[in-house]
């Protein structure tokens, strides 16, 4: 008996979601992409999962060089720009590990994203360990400005990237559950957009996208607001983990008969 439960479990495990059902834990990744960017943003105003900000910044930083004044100081926020912007992309090239799992294969959606609460737990312990604050009033004065924060930037931007790619390789109206100027774009072009009388999947699930990552910004501000930075990535971690739990209630693909095939 328990060896036919153990065969059944690996074989659930090893069965491919499909991506026109995953819209639960999708709309919960961009809500966390809400979640924990505002916790960066608000200790020193760097989105640690939109990297087209960072990256033009860093563009910036090196304008600045031919300038008359010549200013040749790599600035704090500039730092903070160019290590998100590197760990982000660490955490995506984790991915790769999905080439050899299966991307859509729920063992690996379900290890993806418990690497990512694990990303976020290591980002807590460092903020914790740091002793800083978690809100800045000025870009001025940001809150964040030792090592360890900077490794806590590290990992929370790290578990973004990682997200990034599983959201991507699903291929869904959610994208890639981070950036959300695509979606934007998509939404006011579709040509569904004004239909109130009846469902129109493309634009509600991007609906969904947008309306999800607010709501998680939303909360994540508040839980900064009253329990500090390490309290609020603690909490994250915990969705983490319930989004990963998750991916075993979603439903798989139906198997392709010969039927099906023939039609």
């Amino acid at each position: 008996m328990r060896s036919r439960q153990g065969s059944s479990l690996k074989a659930h495990l090893m069965s491919e979601v499909d991506p026109a059902m995953c819209t639960g834990p999708l709309a919960a990744f961009a809500f966390m992409t809400g979640f924990v960017d505002v916790v960066s943003f608000s200790a020193i105003f760097v989105w640690c999962g939109f990297q087209t900000g960072n990256f033009a910044q860093l563009a910036i930083a090196i304008a600045r060089l031919f300038e008359s004044q010549h200013d040749l100081t790599f600035h704090l926020a500039d730092q903070q720009a160019l290590v998100s912007l590197i760990t982000f992309n660490a955490g995506a090239f984790l991915g790769r590990i999905g080439d050899r799992i299966g991307h859509h294969r729920r063992l690996w959606l379900m290890l993806g994203t418990l690497i990512q609460a694990l990303l976020l737990m290591v980002a807590s312990i460092c903020l914790w360990k740091s002793g800083q604050g978690g809100v800045a009033d000025a870009r001025a004065n940001p809150s964040w400005t030792n090592g360890l924060t900077f490794v806590a930037l590290g990992f929370m931007s790290a578990s973004l990237g990682l997200q990034g790619v599983l959201g991507k390789r699903l291929n869904t109206q959610f994208g890639t559950t981070i950036v959300l100027t695509t979606i934007w774009v998509e939404i006011t072009n579709d040509p569904g957009l004004f239909n109130i009388k009846r469902s129109v999947k493309t634009r509600d699930h991007r609906l969904i996208a947008a309306g999800s990552l607010f709501l998680g910004a939303f909360i994540g501000r508040a839980i900064l607001g009253k329990a500090g930075s390490p309290a609020a990535l603690a909490v994250g971690v915990g969705l983490r983990v319930i989004i990963s739990l998750g991916w075993l209630l979603v439903p798989g693909k139906e198997p392709v008969t010969k039927q099906n095939q023939s039609v």
